[in-house]
């Protein structure tokens, strides 16, 4: 969120990466000798069958005629923008043995790799090579590992690649065995609409199925899912089975849920079923003008207030104050400003404490700033009688350190003092306090593609870094509603890029968040789907306010894609949510100066 319209931000931050960087790469190993029962596992390694058993990201591959190392066929591979063209394909193999990954590439910068290995993953590359050149790399699996991923790719604005006679030479796994029936099914705070499950993960397992009532109702290759759609007040029954090439397992012990009554928001902290969420200038000036809280409509439901901020980047000591009176000639004083929040609270609206913006970098690298944090926040809160706290942390305030790999266990100090913290803070305040964040889609969405400085660095270690939080605090967080807006363009979950400012976009990265992805495009590791009332999408309420305003017709066309599944356009969800909680935006005060168009039409939608 910006101080004073809107910020110069760039459309891809992965776009510096150079060859400077590239020379961090690996060297080729040198492969051991092959065992007696070792076998080539690859599919279709020589891409005589065209693509079949390999998927391309983007579109980019083909199987070509010429130049090709051997046979009639090679793989011919595009990077285009910020795609750079990996092809891939999942091989069955055999816990703790040994194996070796070969192929003959030609091109400028070409990769060759293997993911969910178990231990450490691996790659290769070489640079400019005019012929055919052969990459050789080893690894050995992990005690538990039944399958790896193995895959090719190319470098960003370079030209096409191509990749031939690929082997992954090892111990076969033999027969694929049906998987166990998972276990340890449960189910978490259901709402009026709709049901968190989570089961332990089974051996051998490519994907889950899960059942309603005997019924199966969707698929997901993650051990969470959210069951939707249901009807209030109503008791269900659901089961999950494990399903493989060789099968599907038997249905797991079945657990029971009963939902929420309607009308209420699902019994978290009092949310209404649809809200809008708004920021409101409060300790600054810009030119929108400034809105006491007591002239702030009713339409919005939540107010956050813009911003709290630390005395330093790396203190973790935040501060709030009014706007002065030099600075904002009608603003109230501070009892008005405690009185106007009773006011609204009394009336069922939640007021909270917005952390960062654009310009409050806040980095908790050490526990003493934690600490603090947790101290100098309580302290805002209990202050001014607030509801709860939003985390919108831009900029520098988080990023992950290289070799910090995995969402779900996070090792990055600034990372791991920041759940800590809200943690701390939940536990203080109890069931009604209310948590949101408001991340920038280079934070969550671009992890589709890149998490981190990733397995080679050299990436923007900011990639994808709001995931473990996000993922640490799910069963705290009450709202999500990632900025929509000064954004470049991000790649969706139909491997197309999607650009801001029209309903294509809205659409394609809340699908993200209410389907789960795998991060950085590993299919070990996947982001679960959040539940809809904990996710709306954020917009700039008018051209002024930031780069990617939405019309008010596009913003409707957006919602009953996602609410309804009408007006999708070419891009097609992967289900439909009624109980998508709304729309967030920055502000409330440039939605005044734009004669309050934004809300108005979400008023309009929502029959408020």
């Amino acid at each position: 969120m910006e101080r004073s319209g809107p910020p110069l931000r760039p459309s891809g931050l992965l776009a510096a990466f150079s060859a400077v960087v590239l020379a961090a790469g690996a060297l080729l190993a040198t492969a051991p000798a092959a065992g007696a029962a070792d076998a080539d596992l690859a599919r279709n390694g020589g891409f005589e069958a065209g693509l079949d058993g390999w998927s391309c990201s983007g579109g980019s591959g083909a199987a070509v005629s010429t130049p090709v190392h051997g046979g009639s066929s090679a793989l011919k591979a595009t990077p285009a923008g910020s795609d750079n063209a990996r092809c891939s394909q999942t091989v069955t193999v055999k816990p703790d043995s040994a194996y070796t990954l070969s192929a003959w590439v030609q091109g400028s910068y070409v990769y060759l790799g293997a993911t969910g290995t178990g231990t450490t993953d691996v790659s290769t590359w070489t640079q400019s090579a005019g012929a055919y050149k052969q990459l050789t790399t080893t690894f050995r699996t992990g005690p538990s590992t039944t399958s790896v991923t193995v895959y090719t790719h190319g470098w960003y604005g370079t030209p096409a690649y191509y990749a031939d006679d690929l082997t992954l030479i090892g111990p076969g796994a033999g027969p694929v065995a049906v998987p166990a029936t998972p276990a340890g099914l449960r189910a978490g705070t259901a709402t009026a609409a709709s049901v968190p499950l989570s089961w332990t993960a089974s051996a051998g397992a490519t994907g889950y199925r899960v059942y309603r009532n005997g019924t199966k109702i969707l698929d997901t290759t993650g051990t969470s899912a959210t069951a939707t759609g249901l009807a209030a007040s109503t008791a269900y029954s659901f089961q999950v089975t494990a399903v493989n090439a060789a099968g599907e397992s038997a249905k797991s012990g079945a657990v029971s849920a009963t939902t929420a009554a309607g009308g209420g928001g699902g019994g978290d902290t009092g949310l209404p079923a649809h809200a809008l969420v708004g920021y409101l200038h409060s300790s600054f000036a810009n030119g929108s003008g400034y809105t006491r809280m007591a002239d702030v409509p009713a339409s919005w439901d939540v107010i956050n207030l813009a911003f709290g901020e630390p005395t330093s980047v790396t203190s973790g000591d935040i501060r709030f104050s009014l706007c002065p009176v030099a600075e904002c000639p009608g603003v109230e004083t501070e009892a008005e400003f405690k009185a106007a929040i009773k006011a609204k609270q009394a009336a069922g609206k939640k007021v909270l404490i917005s952390i960062g913006g654009q310009n409050g970098q806040v980095q908790l690298a050490s526990t003493a700033a934690r600490d603090t944090f947790v101290t100098s926040v309580s302290k805002i809160i209990d202050t001014y009688g607030l509801d709860g706290l939003d985390i919108d942390f831009e900029g520098h305030s988080l990023s992950l350190a290289t070799g910090d790999t995995d969402f779900r266990s996070p090792t990055t100090p600034v990372i791991v003092n920041l759940i800590s913290a809200v943690k701390t803070l939940k536990a203080k305040y109890g069931d009604d306090f209310v948590l949101t964040m408001a991340p920038e889609t280079f934070f969550v969405q671009l992890g589709y593609q890149y998490y981190g400085s990733g397995p080679w660095g050299g990436q923007d270690p900011r990639a994808g870094a709001y995931l473990p939080v996000i993922h640490a605090l799910r069963d705290d967080l009450n709202l999500l509603h990632v900025q929509d807006y000064n954004s470049g363009s991000i790649m969706g979950l139909d491997n197309q890029y999607h650009s801001m400012g029209g309903a294509d976009f809205h659409i394609a990265m809340t699908d993200m968040l209410l389907t789960g992805f795998p991060v950085a495009g590993d299919q070990s590791r996947i982001f679960p789907a959040l539940r809809p009332e904990q996710v709306a999408f954020g917009l700039p309420a008018s051209t002024q306010a930031g780069n990617g305003h939405t019309s008010p017709a596009e913003v409707t066309k957006a919602l009953n894609c996602l609410t309804k599944k009408t007006d999708c356009g070419t891009y097609q969800t992967h289900g439909t949510w009624s109980g998508l909680r709304g729309l967030m935006t920055w502000s409330i005060n440039w939605d005044r100066f734009n004669n309050w168009e934004f809300s108005k039409n979400f008023d309009a939608y929502f029959g408020g």
